[in-house]
């Protein structure tokens, strides 16, 4: 199943994102520094693979299945993490992570049926936008923890950087943007939406 070194790469990325996790959310400083070295390997697995898939012509179904899985997993277990320390609210990441896996499923199902989907700038654009908040906040929180950054800095600008009510406008235009092209993508790709649930009624039937 996983023969190809882009599917090792993206298993890879899907489990380094609960180790990214456990280490985010530690009050230990040093756990946290490598929990941002272990995002960022995770991170270059994502491009990596791509790559590798297209220079050695092995792009697969279920590594059209696996790749965009692997990358919700990491992003997921950033915003999760970033809950768990009282960062960010709660019903924003699982308003995001549920859009986000549900839309990334829908997507997959469609490649490996053949199916053409429409895609949109928008949706190009909010995950541009949730990769700069989530970078923010990451290197931010990490920061705090390291000396020359604080110098630079100072502890005032740091924490005012990381305010409550900066972090929650922020998060929540994420929010906003990551639900409306959700919406928008289900309602560009409804015909094929209909027919799965139309699919599955004749099954049952």
């Amino acid at each position: 199943m996983f023969t190809t070194l882009p599917n090792r790469l993206s298993l890879l990325r899907m489990i380094l994102s609960p180790v990214f996790f456990f280490l985010f959310i530690s009050s230990t400083p040093f756990l946290r520094h490598i929990s941002l070295a272990v995002f960022l390997i995770a991170a270059i697995t994502d491009w990596y693979d791509g790559v590798i898939a297209r220079r050695s012509n092995t792009v697969t179904k279920l590594g059209k299945f696996l790749d965009p899985l692997a990358d919700k997993f990491l992003t997921s277990a950033a915003f999760f993490a970033f809950a768990a320390v009282h960062l960010v609210a709660w019903w924003m990441v699982w308003a995001i992570v549920v859009r986000d896996i549900l839309i990334t499923v829908l997507r997959s199902v469609a490649e490996a049926r053949d199916a053409e989907i429409v895609t949109t700038k928008t949706a190009q654009t909010k995950t541009f936008v949730q990769m700069i908040v989530l970078y923010y906040v990451l290197l931010l929180v990490v920061g705090r923890d390291i000396r020359w950054v604080m110098a630079l800095f100072g502890k005032a600008r740091l924490d005012a950087m990381l305010g409550p009510d900066l972090l929650f406008w922020l998060m929540l235009a994420v929010t906003v943007l990551t639900l409306f092209t959700g919406m928008q993508y289900l309602y560009d790709n409804r015909k094929f939406v209909v027919s799965l649930f139309a699919a599955r009624g004749r099954v049952a039937d």
